[in-house]
């Protein structure tokens, strides 16, 4: 073997039916259901009684699937369109494995019933699956017998309920009212106190007593709410366990009662710093879903500003690392470098961070079901953004509606000459905006805009919406 052959790596094989015809061979025909999916991979249903030996033979292959990729599991029992799923299937657990040798996935699913939720763990196969399958036990109450700590990951361990189970309530207004006094303060401080016997760490050693150091969730280097426990020897950090529920947002959850489209702003916050970076996985899964193939003009904008997003979110972390471990300096450096990419980011979405809040007003962001605003509302589009970003920031409604206030039946061009106005929002809406006031002397002689300026600008559709262009 040679340097090369050693690092080849295959084209990637979508839908690659290699691995079902040695599924086929080992265990027969019968032992498998296929589904037809747009997932772009073999999608496989096995019984739970042969899980962990159809799942040992995919790891031991001669070209081997050595990542489990992802592992979850699906509330089934509210689905209308059951095509492709086993009868009684109330629960499914699947499965993503994913081979480097091969460069292809390969996905296995396994139905289960309501009065009977219970598979067998893998974490003897892939240890990753520890924390998967604790979130699987956590978000849906799917027990796994055999693995070494199944204990909530998520939600705190005085949590009652299973959160992503479709019967389980989506609103804060469907619970009591939230209180705490102080039993129930002690005792949510007795059930997050670390006990170093229940992961399996010893206190003490031959010649030494350990100390367990409590870091996070609130630290200065944790950067966010994270929470770390230590076993320390001394100076030396013998080992860890991290606890990350203190991120969990619930995003899923949440999703459950949006539209495909309006659910697009509630991406960016998975990682504020993502931006579109968070946008595009999510549209491109939908696009999937729906048949939906954008135009490679579409696809180059998203890849353009998800490079934006990647390159100031690892300026940031560059920065703040260099500042933890005592360099001042090179933060100003990086900040500077960010800032000139959001001069162009704030040109094309609006905001510099994130999309704004509003999806489906949001005409001239970048991802978006189908493809992206630019595509279709301009003739220059993305390019004439890249040579004109120092666009002035005007203070007034008056100066920013310009010369010309009167509505017109035709879409005008924004003051970056990139992207045109929809006709039904009048130039004002596009001005910034702030308290209502309902006296007539204040209105301008241009805008007809009841709304006093203030410095933080609003879009043109947010505006419209709240009616603060109508006279």
């Amino acid at each position: 073997m040679t340097t090369g052959s050693a690092l080849y790596i295959p084209p990637y094989k979508a839908d690659d039916q290699d691995v079902v015809v040695e599924l086929n061979n080992r265990f027969g025909p019968d032992a498998f259901t296929a589904q037809a999916t747009r997932t772009g991979m073999p999608v496989l249903w096995v019984a739970r009684a042969r899980l962990v030996e159809v799942l040992s033979f995919l790891r031991n292959l001669p070209k081997p699937y050595v990542m489990l990729y992802d592992l979850h599991g699906v509330d089934e029992r509210l689905r209308t369109k059951r095509q492709g799923l086993p009868s009684g299937a109330d629960f499914t657990v699947f499965y993503h494995l994913l081979s480097i040798e091969r460069n292809s996935d390969v996905m296995i699913k396994v139905a289960l019933s309501e009065s009977d939720l219970s598979v067998p763990t893998v974490t003897g196969i892939w240890p990753n699956a520890s924390w998967y399958e604790r979130e699987v036990w956590d978000m849906f109450g799917i027990d796994f017998p055999g693995h070494p700590h199944l204990t909530r990951i998520m939600m705190p361990p005085t949590w009652e309920g299973h959160p992503l189970r479709k019967d389980f309530p989506a609103r804060a207004t469907e619970f009591d009212p939230y209180s705490l006094n102080l039993a129930k303060q002690q005792l949510e401080e007795e059930a997050a106190r670390f006990r170093p016997e229940d992961w399996g760490m010893k206190r003490s050693g031959t010649n030494e007593d350990y100390m367990f150091l409590n870091l996070g969730p609130n630290h200065p280097s944790a950067h966010g709410a994270f929470r770390i426990i230590l076993q320390l020897d001394g100076e030396e950090i013998v080992d860890c366990v991290p606890d990350i529920g203190y991120h969990h947002r619930g995003a899923e959850k949440m999703a459950e009662r949006q539209s495909w489209h309006s659910f697009i702003p509630y991406t960016d916050r998975i990682d504020y710093l993502g931006g579109v970076m968070n946008n595009l996985p999510y549209v491109l899964s939908v696009e999937k879903l729906a048949g939906i193939k954008v135009p490679d003009r579409v696809d180059t904008i998203r890849i353009m500003m998800a490079e934006f997003f990647r390159i100031t979110s690892h300026l940031l972390f560059l920065g703040t690392y260099i500042q933890d471990v005592g360099a001042m300096t090179p933060v100003f450096f990086t900040f500077t470098d960010r800032q000139r990419a959001y001069k162009v980011i704030e040109a094309i979405t609006g905001f510099a961070c994130t999309r704004p809040g509003t999806a489906s007003a949001a005409w001239h962001t970048t991802c978006r079901m189908a493809g992206s605003a630019w595509s279709r509302s301009s003739s220059t589009g993305c390019p004439s953004v890249w040579t004109n970003t120092k666009r002035p920031r005007w203070t007034t409604a008056s100066s920013r509606a310009g010369p010309s206030a009167s509505r017109s039946t035709t879409p005008r061009k924004p003051w970056n000459g990139a992207s045109p106005v929809p006709a039904c929002v009048p130039p004002v809406a596009i001005s910034t905006c702030a308290r209502r006031d309902r006296t007539p002397a204040t209105r301008t002689s241009n805008s007809k805009c009841r709304w006093r300026p203030m410095a933080m600008p609003m879009t043109a559709a947010s505006c419209a919406s709240k009616k603060c262009a109508r006279a």
